[in-house]
């Protein structure tokens, strides 16, 4: 057994039996009559404790285990019972030598022997004073030492701080017994009513639950003063570490307590209920019930359905994944599992709707007729998934609603602008805090129906980042082969989306991954020819307006003359969006001038725009004649519709040096640098030297230089531009062309033909130079869009330079030899 002190905060509460009296006071009665010297031996017996340090005055009972330490205690205690009593630095050494032992002990007298029924012994001992041991001289049957006794040093009486610091270690002590529920609040008692400070201070040390090391350091200070200030330290701790102890145990109790409350009032609240037969959980259940009824479900889903709600009534319902589960059943229910809304099959009705809806877009009006016509004969069609392309504020996102309108189906809108997360599509798992199903399952829900009109906005916009890519969940959802079956990571359920009629939209196809693209049918939504877009603010843009505005008709009305000067000099779009804004403002301000009761023209003029408006903010887009060598005009696609613009070509003595500007891009670039190549050549062709490209420098310019420009169809445009400024030759009249070139002459198809047609026709261009291979594009575009203009089809840049460039000079041509 170990030698140990096994109670040290409780010592005080053993009956401590004295051999005459019969008990032991806790508090000496005369601490100042310490043990005679001459009763001192010269050799001292050593009993070592572990982690125990006996102070002077005090009283300590220990158990005694060890052999040499039982032996020790029985002898010692027949003859003088004094005896040292030293800490061990290593508690778990079973025979100690001199440097197991700290050199500071104290001198202790036994003063009871009391037998334990296990056959240990339990000693009452009292440390009289300090001592250290100089050498030990025996080791059998138990440790024997010389030592000296050490004097402690005390303060003068009227030192004011350290009475000050004594009372202050009181109090901390008796702040650590109230914080302590190891130690009994009747040390309170005992701390107040000692009056000897050697004692206090001693009677402290003991009894606190300090460290060995620490209680070691204590007894080893000679000066009362310093030892205190350590003690005070000592105590501030460890009142702190209480503190901290006893405000983590108040929180953990307030916590459960609260805890506890809620669960008896539930409980008395869902008691209370039951005698009512008003239990809110037992009615949420049966509610899912009977809504599960009347589902068209298949067996799979219903058999998830009653496993869950197997599982909900199992759950408690103040638990959180109550809420979740429920949730997740209520999603369940909301949907439109094999609902569907009756198409009609009215082909004519059809195609009113979307007549009236949509001025133009033949080629889409046109497919959707065509799978209304197959649904009619059929009966059953995979629904078409559709892409439809082209320049913003042409009607793309409204279409949607009219060809919803047309089958009487719901419609459905998702924006697919700027997303970036995966889960958006195909929801996240519902193991996840606040999960919910992807938005493609969230819109069904909405509109409650399994086979809407479904616009999949902003196509060519979505991103990608670490949380995966949406694209790639779109290709699961677009495919009419897969989509019979799509997985919500929500739902963890496939669900049928071949009926629901998918329609995307973009306005550049370069972005979208090939994968997604061809899982689409693409369809082109050219921009509007200024004829159509006067049409379509007549026939929609202005009612709309006057409507929304609280104007009424008959208060104002819009000319062709008017709107056709609005489109041509305050928008500039293949759409009809700035143009609708544009219409707005007007209409605002009239409606400003009705409520003031001022005067105004309700037949809008020309010169009233200005007013309203202000100055024109477009300069049209018009051929600026031939006057200059070297200056040709192009067509170019932009997101934004088609354009024409300029390509300059200046010559200026030097050494052969090409310079490119106008803010052109890598492809524009290459282009410039093979029409050159051409050009140098086939010099025979223009009745040129072929020394005189060393003689002139090439500066080739395209205006507009803040705007950024690419692409391979200026490549004729270009060779036309080099060729008329070193033949200072003029260019034929309102002549546009567009063209990609190969080094040998070769003259290639290009994209955006009817955008380029259209920027032509606002032009005032009469004739058009196009490559052979896109003389099939012209065939399917309508005459009115084409009306007034003339094409020439080329294969070879020789043909577009015998067409382009005339035969007279230009005024003050330079001398090029």
């Amino acid at each position: 057994m170990n030698d140990k002190n096994e109670q040290m905060s409780n010592q005080f509460l053993l009956p401590l039996v004295d051999e005459s009296h019969g008990f032991i006071p806790v508090i000496p009665e005369n601490i100042d009559d310490p043990i005679k010297d001459a009763d001192i031996p010269e050799i001292l017996p050593i009993l070592p404790l572990r982690n125990t340090v006996l102070y002077p005055f005090v009283f300590l009972p220990i158990s005694v285990g060890r052999e040499s330490s039982v032996e020790l205690i029985k002898t010692i205690y027949e003859e003088n019972k004094i005896i040292g009593i030293v800490a061990q630095r290593d508690s778990f050494i079973d025979k100690p030598s001199m440097e197991d032992l700290y050199e500071i002990g104290t001198l202790a007298k036994i003063y009871k022997i009391i037998k334990m029924p296990d056959d240990s012994i339990s000693v009452i001992i009292r440390g009289e004073r300090r001592i250290k041991i100089n050498k030990i001289v025996n080791d059998e049957p138990y440790l024997q030492a010389e030592f000296q006794t050490l004097n402690d040093v005390l303060p003068p009486e009227d030192d004011k701080e350290f009475e000050a610091v004594v009372s202050s270690i009181k109090d901390m002590s008796i702040k650590i017994i109230q914080l302590s529920i190891n130690i009994p609040n009747e040390i309170t008692i005992a701390i107040k009513n000692i009056d000897n400070i050697s004692f206090l201070i001693n009677f402290i040390c003991t009894n606190t639950d300090f460290p060995t090391t620490d209680k070691q350091n204590l007894l080893e200070i000679t000066d009362y003063k310093e030892r205190i200030k350590l003690l005070m330290e000592l105590l501030a701790k460890e009142v702190h570490k209480l503190e901290l102890k006893d405000d983590i145990q108040t929180k953990v109790k307030t916590e459960i307590e609260q805890e506890q409350r809620e669960y008896f009032l539930n409980q008395q609240i869902k008691t209370i209920q039951d005698e009512l037969g008003a239990n809110p959980a037992d009615n949420e259940i049966k509610d899912l019930k009977t809504k599960a009824k009347g589902k068209k479900w298949n067996k799979e889903t219903e058999k998830v359905f009653k496993k869950e709600l197997d599982r909900l009534k199992k759950t408690n319902p103040t638990s959180p994944d109550y809420s979740n589960q429920l949730t997740y059943l209520q999603i369940l229910l909301e949907l439109p599992w094999n609902e569907y809304t009756k198409d009609n099959f009215n082909l004519k009705r059809a195609e009113k709707i979307l007549n009236k809806e949509h001025f133009g877009l033949d080629n889409i009006k046109d497919r959707i007729l065509q799978h209304l016509a197959v649904l009619k004969l059929k009966g059953d069609l995979k629904s078409p998934i559709l892409c439809l392309y082209g320049p913003p504020g042409v009607g793309k996102t409204s279409l949607g609603k009219s060809i919803a309108e047309a089958l009487d189906r719901k419609y459905a809108r998702m924006s697919l602008g700027g997303l970036h997360d995966e889960a958006e599509i195909r929801g996240h798992r519902k193991t996840y805090i606040g999960a919910l199903p992807g938005r493609i399952i969230q819109n069904l829900k909405k509109v409650k129906s399994s086979n809407p009109v479904f616009v999949l906005d902003e196509i060519d916009k979505v991103g990608n980042d670490f949380r995966g890519d949406p694209s790639f969940a779109l290709l699961e959802v677009l495919d009419p082969e897969q989509n019979n079956s799509f997985y919500d990571n929500y739902l963890e359920l496939e669900y049928d989306l071949s009926k629901v009629m998918f329609i995307a939209t973009a306005n550049s196809l370069s972005p979208i991954k090939p994968a997604l693209r061809d899982r689409m049918e693409m369809i082109n939504v050219t921009g509007y020819i200024v004829e159509e877009k006067i049409e379509i603010a007549k026939r929609h843009l202005i009612p709309k307006q006057l409507l929304d505005h609280g104007v009424e008709k008959k208060q104002l009305s819009f000319s062709k003359k008017v709107i056709e000067d609005i489109i041509i000099n305050y928008t500039r779009e293949s759409g009809v969006r700035q143009l609708d804004k544009k219409l707005a403002e007007i209409i605002r301000k009239i409606a400003k001038m009705i409520a003031f009761d001022e005067k105004f023209n309700k037949k809008l003029k020309i010169n009233d725009i200005s007013k309203l408006l202000g100055v024109a903010q477009f300069i049209s887009e018009k051929y600026q004649g031939n006057e200059y060598a070297g200056v040709v005009t192009g067509l170019a696609w932009t997101a934004m519709g088609g354009q024409i613009l300029f390509v300059e070509t200046s010559l200026s003595k030097g050494n052969g040096k090409l310079t490119l500007t106008g803010n052109l891009g890598e492809v524009m670039k290459e282009s410039a640098i093979l029409a050159l190549e051409y050009i140098k050549a086939h010099a025979s062709l223009l009745n040129l030297n072929d020394d005189v490209f060393n003689s002139w420098n090439v500066h080739i310019h395209v205006p507009e230089g803040a705007i950024p420009k690419d692409g391979p169809s200026a490549g004729v445009t270009m060779a036309t531009s080099i060729a008329s400024a070193f033949t200072q030759r003029k260019l034929k009249r309102n002549l546009a062309m567009t063209g990609e070139i190969t080094l040998r002459g070769k003259v290639m198809p290009v994209g955006g033909i009817k955008e380029k047609i259209l920027a032509a026709k606002r032009a005032d261009i009469k004739e058009i130079i196009l490559p052979k291979d896109n003389e099939k594009d012209i065939i399917d575009i309508k005459d009115i869009y084409i009306k007034g203009l003339k094409f020439h089809y080329v294969d070879k840049i020789d043909e577009v330079l015998n067409i382009a460039i005339s035969k007279y000079k230009i005024d003050n041509p330079l001398k090029i030899k």
